[in-house]
């Protein structure tokens, strides 16, 4: 099995400094480019994925099994974020563990576990490692973070010999993950003759994470429906880092603003429902809508307002996704089951990806053919045209030029990886994927943790949008609010559209949380900074980021997403669901528009309706703004503006910001 090599060649530290970062956005200078890549090109990391693979592994590396000892009526499981006591038993393999060998701990190094410790007692994630087997001595020392070694020395730990593992031994145990999330596995590595090279123990224990107590409640709408159509409401208790898994019973009052929608006043929430609903909801006249639930038991007083649903005849459908986010078999939490439940039931969404990394995290895809038939299974069970599109892919991690997410929409595909011979660039990825139903999308494309390099032209078949927002911040442009860490100036994409490139805009979570779709409710998602209140002060608020891509596709099933995607009928935002519709002469956004067929001035029109109050609506032609709107406040805006002289070689788009912060992008109108 192919794995993280903490050991030998690949730093844990190293990894986790360059993995998903939420720090706030850097207003740090270019630094020079070498030989047309950006300057975060981590060549050192992929060398030293290439330097792993061709390490040779001992037979006694990775030998042995691993179990977690519970006491009677101990299930192991623990709250999100509530403390615990473990205790796990290693028995060796066949060929033991050499003296000069070691066991390695690896509690699951994303997000939130206590790092073991054999230090301190009164400090958390204290760890003790004991055995039976006589004349055997261990040396207990963490060498990274979340990562224990335990050292065999006197003589070696000979096959069927144990060494039992308490982890969370002290007065404070150790802290459990952040989010709920079942399975988190709990790695067991063997060095087994001492040579600084290890191997992971095959089936590792796993413990079952629980949400904490119920602290918010979520209302999400269908965005748009015909008179008399279908349209849903999905009402979700969470607890307050928005994990699913809140038994609560009680009546969930609900109201439609303005009155209109056939709803009923209230709905019986059961503790069987785990806190989640789906709601059949009546549309029988035109208009813009928005539900308000809340729901009140003797503990809990907890409300919320939907995003809008436009309701009338002829509307474009806009159908919501989230391209990119990450379970525990890479550096999330979470199975992929859990991760595509919580994208159809809990964020309701239309479409989900899981993209799990090709070779980073503790196993990789990559070397797993298990990892991606399970994850091949679990998007056959959930896609259901119509109602819900899973969708296959992963992560392609290239360290040289840039993160890319692979999907597949025609329900199977391979993993063709960044470290890769015959995949290595951009250009060799396209190369391969070109015939089949499938797109790539650049990742946090203007800056850390690896930016794109845009020297490889993106595929205009396989690859016609690009994200502009995700948990890292926006990389749309320089002047773009929350915008991402180490920006690149002239590696945003507005940067790319003034070369000349044409890439329609769309949002991912990128969620690491395992909340695909809520990306920007967790506390620990985004970053503070500081906004004007009513009184004119700078106060501290907390943005958070996360990305959504809307489509404006005609039905929910694959094919009509695929198409749509490569007509870029697509806008981003931020997270929440605001809608937007841009048009210009008639033309849909996204669109090629030549210079000849349009009126002189061209009228560019455009509607929007926001989850918040908004602040600002911006047109951008070229480089900059050359409009802006004061949103006044208000939740709905309706503009027309008149643009003059459009040439071949412009393009336009519209920026809404809300003073939420939350965010939206139509895709360009690009002029030939």
């Amino acid at each position: 099995m192919r794995a993280l090599r903490l050991f030998a060649n690949v730093s844990l530290g190293l990894l986790l400094v360059a993995a998903c970062s939420e720090s706030p956005p850097s207003n740090g200078e270019s630094t020079a480019r070498d030989s047309g890549r950006p300057s975060t090109a981590q060549r050192s990391v992929h060398e030293q994925f290439l330097e792993d693979l061709r390490t040779e592994r001992h037979v006694s590396d990775g030998g042995g099994r691993a179990r977690l000892v519970l006491a009677e009526g101990d299930d192991g499981s623990v709250v999100a974020g509530a403390s615990g006591r473990w205790t796990f038993e290693f028995v060796a393999g066949e060929h033991g563990i050499a003296e000069g060998g070691a066991l390695f701990l690896l509690v699951p190094p994303f997000w939130g576990w206590s790092t073991p410790q054999p230090r301190s007692e009164s400090h958390p994630g204290f760890t003790t490692a004991t055995t039976s087997a006589d004349g055997v001595q261990l040396a207990l020392e963490t060498v990274d973070r979340n990562l224990l070694r335990i050292g065999v020395d006197g003589r070696s730990l000979a096959a069927g010999e144990a060494i039992e593992v308490v982890y969370g031994a002290g007065s404070l145990g150790a802290r459990a993950d952040d989010y709920a999330e079942s399975r988190s596995p709990f790695w067991f590595k063997v060095d087994g003759d001492g040579d600084g090279v290890s191997e992971l123990v095959e089936a590792p224990p796993t413990i079952e994470v629980l949400a904490g107590p119920p602290a918010r409640l979520t209302a999400t709408l269908t965005s748009t429906a015909t008179v008399g159509g279908e349209a849903y409401l999905t009402l979700a208790v969470l607890d307050v880092m928005a994990s699913t898994g809140c038994h609560v019973s009680g009546q969930v009052q609900l109201e439609s603003q303005p009155g209109g929608l056939g709803l009923p006043a209230s709905i019986a929430l059961d503790e069987a429902d785990g806190g989640v609903l789906r709601v059949p909801i009546g549309t029988p006249s035109p208009g813009l809508f928005r539900v308000r639930a809340w729901l009140e038991t003797d503990a809990l007083e907890i409300d919320a307002l939907s995003n809008p649903l436009r309701v009338g005849d002829g509307l474009a459908p806009v159908l919501w996704g989230d391209l990119h986010g990450h379970s525990n078999h890479s550096d999330g939490t979470g199975t992929p089951h859990d991760y595509y439940a919580y994208a159809r039931d809990v964020s309701g969404l239309d479409f989900a990806v899981l993209t799990d990394h090709d070779h980073f995290g503790v196993r990789f895809l990559d070397a797993n053919p298990e990892i991606w038939d399970e994850i091949q299974a679990e998007v056959d069970a959930f896609d259901q045209p119509g109602r819900f599109v899973a969708l296959l892919g992963y992560e392609w991690t290239s360290w040289l030029y840039g993160h890319r997410h692979v999907v597949y929409f025609d329900g199977e595909g391979e993993v063709l990886s960044s470290v890769g011979a015959s995949t290595t660039t951009p250009r060799e990825l396209w190369d391969a994927l070109t015939g089949r139903d499938a797109l790539t999308f650049a990742h946090h494309s203007a800056g850390a943790p690896v930016a794109t390099d845009w020297s490889f032209e993106p595929d205009p078949v396989l690859e016609p949008v690009t994200e502009v927002m995700s948990v890292h911040g926006s990389s749309e442009a320089a002047d773009s609010p929350s915008g991402i860490r180490g920006g690149i100036p002239g590696n945003y994409v507005r940067d790319q559209l003034e070369r000349g490139l044409r890439l329609g805009f769309v949002g991912s979570g990128d969620s690491h949380d395992g909340h695909p779709g809520h990306a920007h409710l967790s506390p620990l998602a985004g970053y503070r900074t500081t906004r004007p209140d009513p009184s004119g002060r700078r106060a501290p608020v907390r943005l958070g980021t996360g990305g959504l891509a809307a489509v404006r596709a005609e039905h929910v099933d694959a094919a009509s997403l695929l198409e749509a995607f490569r007509a870029r009928r697509t806008y981003a935002t931020s997270g929440p669901r605001i809608l937007l519709e841009v048009g210009l002469d008639g033309h849909r956004m996204g669109s090629t528009v030549k210079a000849n067929e349009l009126p002189n001035p061209a009228q560019l029109t455009l509607r929007v309706a926001g989850t918040a109050e908004l602040e600002r609506v911006e047109v951008i032609r070229r480089g900059a703004p050359i409009l802006t709107s004061d949103g006044n406040g208000l939740w709905e805006l309706g503009l027309a503006a008149e643009l003059e002289g459009l040439v071949a070689g412009d393009f336009v788009y519209v920026r809404v910001v809300q003073r939420d912060g939350g965010l939206a992008w139509s895709s360009p109108f690009f002029i030939e």
